[in-house]
């Protein structure tokens, strides 16, 4: 299926579409706190790649905005692909940790599906570490968001274009503020 970019007064339809299907998806699931809705999560990572990072590629956000679908709810890549096509449906999946698979191995293999992935999963990975640190409610939960943006930094290759380098950056600046405060 063809997906048609297409845009209604100067706003990108596929990434409403996107917002929508993410909200409707995580309806019901809260943060951590108990009191944020989830997809306000999602929401943040898209932001934090367009405004923070810079960059306002369609899919990207897109992607992004979906990031936590495959993962977190009972939709799927192929519905994911129906609705926004292929590219998008598979940075989502590139974003998903498989949840039959035990914790250590999970995240390990998690890991190497994102150093495998495209720069633009890395983008949005480090986008979402930044999120989950800068939301964490007490130290042990920034404790943990420190040691995934940690080893989500490992991932950014010399390669990658200066957009991840700049968000690289960027989660590196956080990391070294909540160390000296």
């Amino acid at each position: 299926m063809e997906v048609q970019w297409y845009r209604i007064e100067g706003e990108f339809a596929v990434l409403d579409q996107a917002i929508s299907y993410a909200a409707r998806a995580h309806a019901g699931q809260m943060r951590k706190d108990g009191t944020t809705p989830y997809i306000a999560h999602p929401l943040r990572v898209m932001t934090i790649i367009c405004r923070t990072f810079g960059v306002d590629d369609e899919t990207i956000l897109a992607a992004a905005a979906l990031h936590d679908v495959i993962e977190d709810t009972t939709k799927d890549y192929d519905s994911i692909a129906h609705h926004f096509g292929p590219d998008v449906a598979q940075l989502v999946a590139d974003m998903s940790k498989d949840g039959r698979l035990p914790e250590k191995r999970r995240e390990d293999e998690y890991h190497a599906q994102i150093a495998r992935a495209s720069w633009k999963a890395r983008l949005i990975k480090l986008a979402d570490c930044l999120d989950n640190v800068g939301d964490a409610l007490d130290e042990r939960m920034c404790g943990r968001a420190c040691k995934t943006a940690e080893r989500a930094l490992e991932l950014v290759h010399p390669d990658d274009p200066p957009a991840v380098q700049k968000a690289a950056d960027i989660l590196r600046q956080k990391l070294r503020l909540i160390r000296s405060a």
